[in-house]
C-alpha cells in the first residue's frame, strides 16, 4: 500500500520534529516545514494527502494559508488539521469556517491526533476513491483499478498515475513541464521528453479499447485528455 504523504507546517522545531517522528513511526510519509513560503513549495513538490496546520506561523497564519489553500481548485480537496493553543469557542469556529477540517488544541495527545489523521484521510479516500469514468473507460482510486466493460486495463504506476490525473482534470491542455510538476512531482528532476514516452506506454494500453485517442496532442502545447472524444 502506498504511504499517506503528510505536510507538517509547525514553526516550533521542537514540535515539528516530535510530529515528524511519531508521524513516520506510524507510518506515513511526512514533509516538515517551518512556514507558509516552505508549505507551498512543499505542496508544490509531493502533493500531500493531509495538512497538519500550526495556526502561528512567522509569515501569515496557518489560517489564511488554509483559506488559500481551500479556494485554490487544485489544493481544495486536502484535508487540514488545524493544531493551535486557541482553545476559545470563536477561535474553534473561525478555523473550521476558515477551512480547516479538524482542529486540535495544544497541548494535544499524540494518540488523539493519529485518530483524528485516520478519520480524516478515511473521509478523503471516499471522495477520491469514486470510480471516474469516460464511457466505458472507468477508473476505480479506491482498488487502483483501471477496466474497460470489466476488462482489466494493464498499466504501470506511471501510467496509471498519468491517467488519473487526466480523467480528474479532462478538456484542459496541460504542458509537459505541467504534468512532470503534477505527476511525477516538482522534486523529481527528469527530462521533458519522459512524459512522451509515457504518454505512447498509455496510449498503446488504451489502443485495443479504442481509447487512445482520448489522449490528444496539442502542437506547441502539451497534451489534453477530451472524454467527448468518445
Amino acid at each position: 500500500m502506498t504511504q499517506k504523504k503528510i505536510l507538517v507546517v509547525e514553526d516550533e522545531r521542537a514540535i515539528r520534529d516530535m510530529l515528524a517522528f511519531n508521524l513516520g513511526r506510524a507510518g506515513y510519509d511526512v514533509r516538515p516545514v517551518a512556514d507558509a513560503r516552505e508549505a507551498r513549495a512543499a505542496i508544490a513538490d509531493v502533493h500531500p494527502d493531509l495538512v497538519v496546520m500550526d495556526w502561528m506561523l512567522p509569515d501569515i497564519s496557518g489560517l489564511e494559508l488554509t483559506r488559500q489553500l481551500k479556494r485554490d481548485g487544485e489544493t481544495k480537496e486536502i484535508p487540514v488539521i488545524m493544531l493551535t493553543a486557541r482553545a476559545e469557542e470563536d477561535d474553534r469556529i473561525a478555523g473550521l469556517d476558515g477551512g480547516a477540517d479538524d482542529y486540535i488544541v495544544k497541548p494535544f495527545s499524540q494518540r488523539e491526533l493519529l485518530a483524528r489523521i485516520r478519520a480524516a484521510l478515511r473521509r478523503s479516500t471516499v471522495a477520491d476513491g469514486e470510480v471516474v469514468s469516460a464511457a466505458d473507460l472507468k477508473l476505480d482510486a479506491a482498488s487502483h483499478r483501471v477496466s474497460v466493460r470489466d476488462a482489466e486495463v494493464a498499466l504501470g504506476p506511471t501510467e496509471y498515475r498519468l491517467l488519473e490525473f487526466f480523467m480528474h482534470h479532462p478538456d484542459r491542455v496541460y504542458s509537459r513541464a505541467q504534468l512532470l510538476d503534477r505527476v511525477w512531482g516538482g522534486n523529481v528532476y527528469v527530462e521533458e521528453r519522459t512524459v512522451d514516452v509515457h504518454i505512447r506506454r498509455l496510449r498503446k494500453a488504451l489502443t485495443p479499447y479504442g481509447y487512445d485517442r482520448l489522449i490528444r496532442t496539442v502542437r506547441g502545447a502539451g497534451y489534453r485528455f477530451s472524454p467527448q472524444q468518445t
